[in-house]
């Protein structure tokens, strides 16, 4: 019974995020001319496309994962029917067009649900890196930055961009 009304509450909540997001991805731009924003000395990829990530990162996010996550969510990512797939089509749809910010919003308010702050946020961004491993978007040379202000400047983008 706990399960069920824990999930039927990150359900709800979820909506509310993914709602209040797509309102903040219809906001006009203020400058479309900017350069893609920094951290420290390293480029911040745009998308999810442009190596947002490193194969390290992944790796200890794999690690983190393994140990936080997988009980709900599965070893192969695929859910467990009460918690949701963090992989596949409906992962993809679900967060497309919005934003790292937006998905690493959702984590760190609410993963894992009988305790969130018992995974740091560093460790929630290195999960999202691990997450972004397996989606499969390609890794950079750039560690996915571990502030929400930064990772809300890349889009999730569900399908490859045609060059």
């Amino acid at each position: 019974m706990f399960r069920i009304a824990a999930a039927l509450i990150v359900l709800g909540w979820s909506v509310g995020v993914m709602d209040a997001a797509r309102a903040d991805q219809t906001a006009p731009a203020t400058n479309s001319s900017q350069t893609a924003p920094t951290t420290g000395a390293k480029p911040v990829a745009s998308t999810t496309w442009g190596g947002a990530y490193t194969e390290a990162q992944a790796k200890l996010g794999q690690d983190v994962y393994t140990k936080t996550c997988a009980e709900c969510h599965g070893q192969d990512l695929a859910g467990d029917g009460f918690a949701p797939a963090l992989k596949g089509p409906e992962f993809m749809g679900n967060w497309n067009g919005l934003t790292l910010g937006d998905l690493f919003e959702r984590i760190r308010v609410s993963m894992p649900p009988t305790n969130p702050n018992s995974v740091t946020p560093k460790e929630k961004v290195e999960i999202i890196a691990y997450l972004l491993k397996q989606a499969p978007f390609p890794a950079g040379k750039a560690d996915l930055p571990a502030t929400q202000d930064a990772l809300k400047l890349i889009k999730f983008e569900a399908t490859k961009p045609v060059k």
